[in-house]
């Protein structure tokens, strides 16, 4: 492609978002690791993915799958150790791809040996410090310091018992107990954070999906929410929790480390509407990247995902920075099921697929999302999201999105490992959508994926850092990229003619020489 030489590598890079619980199992205990990612590196390499981003894997009692973390330095023995994270890069090197981390910057696990510390030292001690902990209010300190809710459900506080018995202070923490939020206002928060960036850059990672990068400063004196019922696993950009000024300057700090292994790259989680505000993350001495949720938050309507396109575009212009699209991950329902489920809904993330692939920037494909995988409906007795929990068993949490992948075979588990025992149940009813079935099917989702990433790569048409909005009917949206690709998405209810040029690709059947409903394509 006609890119300038200098250009960062990750600049229209596609990320493939692996969840490794959920990938491949090496050594049959049910639950992925990453001898399993290593092990199917050449899947991944055939896809056409440029870097990876790996959900947790440093040491975790995994309360919440990796993100209340123990030892940030360390790969826990679930997925293989150190060296089986060693091995995971090296071969991901050879076949030029590249390998980012998930680090978690806004808490720790309660099992950490601060926090561990911290219950023992009781209060004013060194190590309470690191955390937030306080009194509580009314007599006897027996009401948490603020109204604060959890993202998880219920209090955001928790009451420890001191050394002497007696109940004492209250801690801090946004999601789980067991994942207590740290004082960033603490210099040795910091000074540790960059010790785990420094070893893990040296190990040779190429760099970070920060988790909540938006969530890390507190505002100060933690006053009460004017209003708490904001909806679990929701954000708000009036929510105080969250995205307060003070946080630019840890990305600031967090990027002088950075800067100093120049082709690392920093991606924010950030949950943030307001287009000014976003484009602060993506300041030139912040976050390379940052995380825009409106396609995700989308419905399949043209003037919704138009909005969204528009809007997201402009917050990364604001800084002159690039944008970054994605259509799922780890935290939301599966878009085959948003969208509608069944054939329509699996025809709608088709389509997308190719809008997400066309617009210009930077693209994260979550694992299985390139099968079409659906929503799973899991029974209650097996969910394990913190959310079920928490909510009292009200709201069901994102495990639906998390099952494991199926391979190949025509019953549970599909290849992933060699027990039916995995971690989340397997639907048996996958037969169709193992990676051996699709391979093996020129119009499979996995083979529309193959191609398209291909065609991204390999054609000067994708070229350009804009798009150019084209007429088009009622319903429908078409765009042209500099480089002269047109992408015509018909998410209306009626066949339209397709605009001029030839076809390189589409998501379905186009009879007639027309664009069905939820059917994209691709022209030149």
């Amino acid at each position: 492609m006609g890119r300038a030489a200098n250009r960062p590598w990750w600049r229209d890079a596609v990320f493939y978002q692996v969840y490794p619980r959920s990938f491949a199992d090496s050594d049959g205990d049910g639950v992925g690791d990453l001898d399993g990612v290593t092990a199917r590196l050449d899947y991944l390499s055939a896809l056409g993915v440029d870097a990876l981003w790996l959900n947790p894997v440093t040491v975790s009692p995994m309360v919440d799958h990796g993100y209340d973390v123990a030892d940030p330095r360390d790969v826990d023995p679930l997925f293989g150790g150190l060296d089986a994270l060693d091995r995971l890069i090296d071969g991901a090197h050879r076949r030029g791809i590249k390998v980012t981390m998930d680090l978690v910057p806004n808490h720790t696990s309660s099992a950490h040996p601060w926090f561990v510390a911290a219950l023992a030292d009781g209060p004013g001690s060194a190590a309470r410090d690191c955390y937030l902990f306080r009194d509580g209010r009314g007599p006897g300190g027996d009401r948490p310091p603020n109204n604060w809710p959890s993202v998880f459900g219920g209090p955001a506080w928790s009451r420890v018992v001191e050394p002497d018995g007696r109940p004492g202070q209250w801690y801090l923490h946004l999601f789980d107990a067991e994942q207590p939020d740290l004082n960033w206002d603490n210099p040795e928060v910091f000074a540790d954070f960059e010790k785990t960036l420094r070893f893990w850059l040296d190990r040779g990672v190429d760099g970070f999906r920060l988790d909540v990068a938006h969530g890390m400063a507190k505002p100060p004196e933690l006053p009460d929410m004017p209003a708490t019922d904001i909806g679990l696993l929701a954000h708000r950009d009036d929510d105080p929790r969250f995205n307060q000024p003070g946080v630019h300057a840890i990305h600031r700090a967090i990027r002088a480390v950075v800067d100093d292994y120049p082709d690392a790259v920093t991606i924010g989680e950030i949950w943030v509407r307001d287009n000014d505000r976003f484009a602060q993350y993506l300041r030139p001495d912040e976050l390379h990247l940052g995380f825009n949720f409106r396609l995700v938050q989308a419905r399949f309507d043209a003037a919704e995902l138009r909005d969204a396109i528009d809007n997201s575009l402009a917050a990364a212009a604001l800084a002159g920075a690039t944008p970054t699209w994605t259509l799922a991950n780890h935290d939301v329902e599966r878009e085959v099921s948003r969208y509608g489920g069944g054939a329509t809904g699996l025809a709608r993330a088709r389509a997308m697929a190719l809008v997400l692939l066309a617009l210009p920037g930077v693209a994260f494909v979550y694992n299985g999302q390139e099968l079409g995988l659906p929503n799973v409906e899991l029974p209650d007795a097996v969910l394990q999201d913190p959310t079920w929990r928490r909510s009292g068993h009200t709201e069901r949490g994102r495990d639906g999105c998390r099952v494991p992948l199926p391979w190949r075979g025509d019953a549970p588990p599909f290849g992933f490992s060699t027990t039916a025992d995995t971690w989340l149940p397997m639907p048996p009813q996958w037969e169709s959508l193992t990676v051996d079935t699709q391979l093996a099917d020129a119009d499979s989702t996995l083979s529309l994926f193959r191609r398209a990433l291909q065609l991204r790569r390999g054609r000067n048409e994708f070229d350009g850092d804009r798009i150019e909005w084209l007429p088009a009917p009622p319903g429908v949206l078409t765009f042209r990229r500099p480089g002269g690709l047109v992408c015509a998405l018909n998410a209306g209810t009626d066949p339209v003619v397709l605009p001029g040029g030839a076809v390189v690709l589409a998501s379905g059947p186009l009879p007639d020489d027309e664009l069905p409903p939820n059917t994209a394509a691709w022209l030149a």
